[in-house]
């Protein structure tokens, strides 16, 4: 199995050519970090970036100047047909990434006067579906995986308090597994959230979740931390900060044992709070706010999964929402159809 941090890929044979496109890139990468950009963005954009090398180097391609936009069009096309090591197909969110990348590289490429003209300017990103929240949770379901962990235990204490938060305050799981002990201001009731891109907002917690940071705060995480403390709000068995898949999984397990028809992680969690939030009347910008959205397009999409104001208009003006159930199937099949019905 590859290792973590270990290049799966060789270098491509034009790496050492001083003006060669991947030392320019190398170029690139620096500049980001130089510039205070997110290590997550500097690692994916030089895995996106260098992706295309390997492709261009196949085709004769090594240097800034032979790429045009008819060769990045081919490329978004390859990048179409690409399948995975499973089979499958990149998806449209993947290609994009994958050509915003390219496009931030050829950009800078052209303010550093080594392009005259961007090639990568006009490249139409593919449209993206915009899909709806898999499943939501219904308070009884959230209390039901809340409830889960044993909290007589270490463990569970550290894990009912991982849960509330993330239900209270609706952030990331990387958000969460940033969070440090000084980002929680118990008197004011709030948190300060690390979100995408190094963008700090400060959110709202409630009272419940403060309760069960408390908890574990005072008995659980002395007996987790090992020194140097760095200060990182929730630790592993280890005492060290969370990795978001183990997070992931972690939270999966309870929601599993919840036994409930509905499947999900940290995101199900984000989801339920915006929902649960909207149908009590909060205003669509606050949620905005709170989950770090840089666009009210993407809160937007709650308004559709919020479905009880709807619901409740639909029961009072649809004539078939207002028989009395249960009605059960032998007495729908019983009943006597219209002569005119019969005619048809």
């Amino acid at each position: 199995m590859p290792q973590k941090g270990v290049r799966q890929n060789p270098l491509p044979e034009s790496a050492n050519e001083p003006n060669g496109i991947y030392a320019w890139m190398r170029r690139y990468i620096e500049w980001l970090r130089v510039r205070n950009y997110s290590e997550r963005t500097c690692i994916n954009r030089e895995k996106y970036v260098e992706r295309f090398l390997h492709w261009s180097e196949g085709r004769g391609i090594t240097r800034p100047v032979q790429v045009t936009k008819p060769v990045l069009d081919r490329y978004q096309r390859h990048l179409f047909h690409l399948r995975k090591a499973d089979g499958k197909p990149l998806t449209f969110r993947a290609q994009e990434s994958h050509l915003v990348a390219l496009r931030g590289y050829f950009s800078w490429l052209t303010k550093q006067n080594i392009l005259l003209s961007n090639p990568a300017s006009e490249i139409e990103l593919p449209r993206q579906e915009k899909k709806l929240p898999k499943h939501v949770l219904s308070l009884a379901e959230m209390e039901a995986v809340l409830g889960q962990p044993d909290t007589e235990e270490v463990f569970g204490i550290r894990d009912r308090a991982i849960l509330e938060t993330l239900f209270s305050t609706g952030m990331r799981r990387g958000e969460l597994v940033r969070l440090g002990t000084h980002d929680i201001d118990q008197s004011r009731g709030t948190v300060r959230v690390m979100g995408k891109g190094k963008k700090e907002r400060t959110v709202p917690i409630g009272e419940q979740a403060l309760v069960w940071i408390d908890k574990y705060l005072l008995e659980s995480r002395p007996k987790l931390a090992t020194e140097p403390d760095d200060g990182t709000l929730f630790l592993t068995h280890f005492g060290e900060k969370f990795v978001p898949e183990s997070l992931t999984n972690r939270v999966r397990e309870y929601v599993q044992a919840a036994d409930i028809e509905k499947t999900g992680s940290c995101h199900l969690f984000r989801h339920t709070a915006a929902t649960l939030m909207l149908e009590g009347g909060a205003d669509i910008r606050y949620i905005q706010e709170m989950l770090g959205h840089v666009r009210l397009s993407t809160t937007e999409i709650y308004t559709r999964v919020s479905i009880r104001q709807l619901k409740a208009v639909h029961d009072q003006t649809h004539p078939t929402a207002r028989v009395h159930r249960p009605l059960k199937k032998a007495q729908l099949l019983a009943t006597e159809i219209p002569a005119n019905v019969k005619a048809q």
